[in-house]
């Protein structure tokens, strides 16, 4: 008789005691890591706050994709369609219009079309804000927060892919467009010219880089295949790279800054992995509305869908006081504080792949 194939053998579920006990050590650094942070921001007089998970706009940027379901009425007809939250951030920033000025999330967040080494559908950002403060301040936030991390993990070295970093030096400070000299030999700044983005000189000067350039991309299109194939990786080698002055075009939740081509807006990196994204937060409510209406624009073509506007959100940025707020990945700051090379390793109880 012929061989019958067989299907490979399904990998064994988080739960078996094997793999579980190769997991244990990190997922107790995780706790670790946790009660240091949660310990730092109590010390730095923040109020930890917890909004919904639901909400009926999940947030509004082009490329991020949400879960949704929908709200049924007593009698069990539809009555709302509802998403869970990709971030806290638009409940976290109503608080601040009632009058919060130092608040912090751990909050689980979701996201659809992720899955990978750095990416699972449910997460957890840590996300604060400090009201009436400078967003730098929140660059002194992240390395006092590494710092905490690695000495509740018992490490001095951040680890990914055998790229380190040292967790307790003072992190370098970079702009997106001398980066972008540097690592891609591109003049950022001369392809937003009077701030508005010029695809075709763009699209140029990455050819001329050796970057592969499809017809119909755009230019956040060739800003994120030049920031991803040339950049990142360069960063947060050694130490952690704070990545500032991102351009307006790609901060559609920022501030400008003392340029008007680029804004109040900064990544962290560590081992070449983006760890954190922080703002100097926009308060113009009709600003507000007209960037993301145009991130829901490129999203509809692109994608074929779009998200409501929360006009509860606009009005509450109208209200808001000048104030500064970031996201930090905390399951990849785990990752890094222990090694881990998948995401999977620093979730308790990851969500397993069907078998085919």
């Amino acid at each position: 008789m012929p061989d019958v194939p067989h299907a490979p053998p399904r990998s064994s579920p988080f739960w078996a005691p094997h793999v579980h006990a190769d997991r244990r050590p990190a997922l107790l650094a995780r706790g670790r890591i946790v009660a240091a942070l949660r310990a730092w921001f109590a010390g730095h007089d923040f109020v930890e706050v917890e909004t919904g998970a639901l909400a009926r706009s999940p947030g509004n940027e082009t490329h991020l994709h949400a879960f949704a379901t929908m709200l049924a009425a007593p009698d069990g007809s539809p009555s709302a369609r509802l998403y869970l939250r990709t971030s806290p951030e638009f409940a976290c920033k109503k608080l601040l219009a009632a009058g919060e000025r130092r608040i912090v999330e751990f909050a689980k967040v979701f996201r659809n079309r992720e899955r990978g080494a750095l990416h699972h559908p449910e997460f957890t950002l840590v996300e604060w804000y400090r009201a009436g403060e400078p967003y730098g301040m929140l660059m002194g936030d992240c390395a006092a927060l590494l710092r905490e991390a690695a000495q509740a993990a018992g490490t001095r070295q951040f680890v990914f892919r055998g790229r380190s970093a040292d967790a307790f030096a003072e992190p370098e400070r970079t702009t997106v467009a001398a980066a972008f000299g540097r690592f891609a030999g591109i003049d950022l700044l001369a392809t937003l010219s009077d701030g508005e983005p010029d695809r075709k000189r763009f699209a140029a000067a990455a050819r001329n880089a050796g970057i592969r350039i499809a017809d119909d991309d755009r230019w956040g299109d060739i800003f994120s295949r030049i920031l991803v194939e040339r950049v990142e990786g360069n960063l947060g080698i050694g130490r952690a790279t704070i990545l500032d002055e991102y351009p307006v075009a790609l901060s559609a939740l920022a501030r400008p800054g003392h340029d008007r081509r680029v804004a109040e807006r900064f990544e962290l990196y560590v081992c070449g992995v983006e760890l954190a994204n922080g703002f100097g937060e926009l308060n113009d409510g009709a600003e507000q509305r007209r960037r993301l209406e145009g991130e829901m624009a490129e999203k509809e073509r692109i994608y074929g869908e779009r998200y409501p506007i929360d006009e509860d959100f606009i009005a509450a940025v109208s209200e808001m006081p000048q104030a500064s707020g970031i996201a930090l990945g905390l399951d990849r700051l785990v990752m890094l504080a222990t090694g881990a090379s998948r995401i999977d390793q620093v979730l308790w109880t990851p969500i397993q792949e069907s078998p085919e």
